[in-house]
């Protein structure tokens, strides 16, 4: 349904042939400062070099044709054949200083390479993938630093045969874009250190895993808290011994309070066994102690965490049931407790909210509203994606901007991860370990796994008026180790997620950790 339609194209072919070479336009566009034909609406539909630009390569692949995102027509690439194509401005007469292109782009995957890129403008080229998305446009940008008064905006295939894509409705503004947050949540590190678990660089050599984080640009932590685990695992004590290399590592540390002693998440809210049989009135304060507990233990050893979440995945509330989202001004209460916990260790810490479901705009509002109308204080919004079960890319997208729109907040992703393989490494089903359960446009391969999360960190990266701080890749290091399984009460319980760690099978550090040195 959405393949590009050649028919006005081929019509026109004959005409064009019958005349002769020398009648032809020149492909040079006449070079300007602003970018003309941003829409491809100049020309209609079936022209083969849209108004304004021009064409390298296989330029038959490159044409206008109906189906804009906005007006009627749209920029393709496609062929039938392999083909590598360029569609290109070339902008000059520039001020010097800091640019921002934005595009609405669609992808059936299976390029090369597709990408925009923005080149030839005095500082090294810039470029965004495009986001391997069939029906929704997918909005990304490209910023530039322009130091000799130039640019080239560049629109680039390198396709196998029946690839395509389409582009639409660019801007070409001053301003630039770029993500603070390039992290990644490291819980089950150190339990698997204690069971032998080995990490090793993209060489071979073994070293310690957190360095070779940051060798590869990873700058931000995240930790989640128990409060008294089956393991000895995620509590107050552990997390105070990691902080302490994350620290040393120059990282920034996001600690996630689960206010349980296991795993909370849409599903499963369990109060810790401590504070069970407490009232409403009890867990406020046990909110609070423990919250400011930890924090302030973190502070007092110089380690004071940069984020905090109050509650993971928190889309049915924490804590039940009193704590439920059936009883709002109860979940507003400790919400607040926790909040005020923070801001008593240290003032400066950011407060985040965290659901899951990153493509679920509905719930998504329905859950921040809710919260607005009950005065939950919150400082920034993060939300779990995982596109094999959230929804598309394009859902996603639209999730993510209307929070950070809809509610003045930073937003980031607290959670995503890809597999690069499906089959396991130890006897423990993987949970995602069938084809049919991948996310179209990528494979299960270490390709496949680098390109997820490029796209992921550009979607977050086009989130407008800056509001887009990064992204968490959930438990990087959680590699196949005997006795680190996912149930803390059981030691025989096997691990169902080291095909999406960022360590292979081999123990080194796979080439997806590339992302951490996206923009």
């Amino acid at each position: 349904m959405f393949h590009p339609r050649r028919t006005l194209r081929v019509l026109l072919l004959p005409l064009a042939a019958g005349l002769a070479l020398t009648a032809l336009p020149a492909q040079t566009a006449q070079a300007a400062s602003t970018l003309t034909n941003t829409g491809f609406e100049s020309d209609g539909g079936g022209v083969a070099t849209p108004a304004g630009w021009s064409e390298y390569g296989s330029t038959g692949a490159s044409y206008v044709e109906a189906g804009g995102r906005s007006g009627s027509y749209r920029l393709s690439h496609y062929s039938s054949a392999a083909y590598k194509v360029e569609t290109y401005q070339y902008l000059s007469g520039l001020t010097n200083g800091t640019y921002k292109l934005t595009a609405w782009v669609r992808s059936g995957g299976g390029q090369n390479s597709a990408y925009i890129a923005l080149k030839n403008c005095g500082s090294s080229e810039q470029r965004t993938d495009l986001p391997v998305s069939a029906s929704g446009w997918i909005r990304i940008v490209v910023p530039i630093n322009v130091t000799n008064n130039q640019c080239t905006v560049s629109i680039n295939s390198d396709a196998n045969a029946g690839n395509w894509i389409n582009v639409d409705d660019l801007s070409f503004t001053s301003g630039t874009s770029g993500t603070s947050i390039h992290g990644a949540d490291i819980s089950s590190l150190a339990k698997s250190e204690a069971k032998g678990g080995v990490y090793k660089n993209s060489s071979g050599t073994t070293g310690d895993a957190l360095a070779i984080l940051k060798s590869n640009g990873m700058n931000y932590a995240r930790l989640k808290v128990w409060v008294n685990s089956a393991d000895g695992y995620n509590n107050k004590t552990r997390v105070l011994a990691t902080a302490k290399r994350i620290k040393a590592q120059g990282m920034k540390l996001l600690v996630d309070f689960h206010y349980s002693d296991t795993w909370a998440d849409p599903g499963a809210q369990s109060k810790p066994s401590a504070w069970a049989g407490h009232s409403y009135s009890q867990l406020k304060t046990d909110v609070y102690n423990h919250t400011y507990d930890v924090l302030n233990a973190l502070k007092a050893q110089g380690t004071t965490a940069d984020m905090v979440q109050v509650g993971n995945e928190i889309n049915g509330g924490m804590l039940w049931s009193e704590g439920s989202t059936d009883n709002w001004t109860q979940l507003a209460g400790l919400l607040n407790s926790g909040y005020d916990a923070v801001k008593a260790v240290n003032a400066s810490t950011t407060v985040a909210l965290h659901l899951a479901k990153g493509g679920d705009l509905s719930g998504t509002r329905w859950w921040f509203d809710s919260a607005v109308s009950n005065g939950v204080k919150f400082d920034a919004i993060g939300l779990s994606y995982y596109g094999y079960w959230h929804g598309s890319l394009y859902d996603f997208q639209t999730t993510l901007d209307d929070a950070a729109s809809r509610y003045g907040k930073p937003v980031f992703v607290a959670e995503t991860a890809y597999p690069f393989r499906l089959d396991s490494e130890d006897s423990h089903e993987n949970i995602i370990d069938l084809a049919g359960e991948l996310v179209s446009g990528y494979p299960a391969s270490t390709a496949g796994q680098s390109r997820w999360m490029k796209d992921i960190a550009s979607i977050v990266e086009a989130v407008p008026n800056g509001r887009g701080l990064g992204v968490f890749y959930w438990e990087a290091t959680w590699t196949a180790v005997n006795g680190n399984g996912w149930d803390p009460t059981d030691a025989a319980s096997g691990n169902g997620w080291e095909n999406q760690a960022l360590f292979g099978y081999g123990d080194r550090a796979l080439p997806a950790m590339a992302w951490f040195s996206h923009r």
